[in-house]
């Protein structure tokens, strides 16, 4: 029999980690191997994190295509902060980095990389920033994990874990480079 005081409608699940460091790098390089794939080979490709931990995302995808295929890819961050639809909800933003290599945007095909794919309304500021900056030939989406729960018709090309959420629940991305381990966590929800 269940014990009534862990089984009440309504509690909350306790944080549950959904990857691990070495799952999370095996991601990565799934990605890695699927971008050189679906680009045959990523000539006259750029990456393009968007911050916070896309930008670290897209960092780690390069040093692994220059692992497998000794090709150096550029690389850099694209600050969506003006560009989001939430300003006037949320109130003022830091300003992250916008970084673009110095071969630009222009007639190619550029990566977004980003940790969630969630609501795609990140995703929609990263393309309004982006076309501010050049004229890709053209953009593909990259994302650690996809919880679903779209509100734009928005889809990735390459996804590391897709991970069915309820909107209630949070899905945390944690790399090392900011948060000092690396790890993906769900929290929230009702049990």
């Amino acid at each position: 029999m269940a014990d009534a005081a862990h089984d009440q409608v309504g509690e909350v699940r306790p944080d549950r980690q959904i990857l691990s460091p070495s799952d999370i790098s095996r991601v990565i390089d799934r990605i890695a191997h699927q971008i050189l794939e679906k680009t045959r080979g990523a000539t006259d490709t750029v990456l393009l994190g968007i911050p916070t931990r896309g930008v670290p995302l897209a960092t780690r995808l390069a040093e692994r295509i220059a692992t497998f295929e000794g090709l150096n890819i550029p690389h850099g961050a694209l600050d969506v902060t003006l560009y989001r639809d939430d300003l006037r909800i949320r109130g003022a933003r830091a300003l992250g980095p916008t970084d673009v290599p110095v071969t630009g945007v222009d007639g190619r095909r550029v990566v977004l990389v980003d940790d969630v794919l969630y609501s795609g309304r990140t995703v929609r500021a990263a393309l309004n920033a982006l076309y501010d900056l050049g004229r890709p030939s053209q953009v593909q989406l990259a994302v650690l994990v996809d919880r679903g729960h779209r509100q734009l018709p928005i889809r990735a090309d390459y996804v590391g874990k897709n991970i069915p959420t309820a909107a209630s629940e949070t899905v945390s991305v944690l790399l090392s480079e900011h948060d000092g381990v690396d790890a993906v966590r769900l929290s929230g929800g009702a049990t």
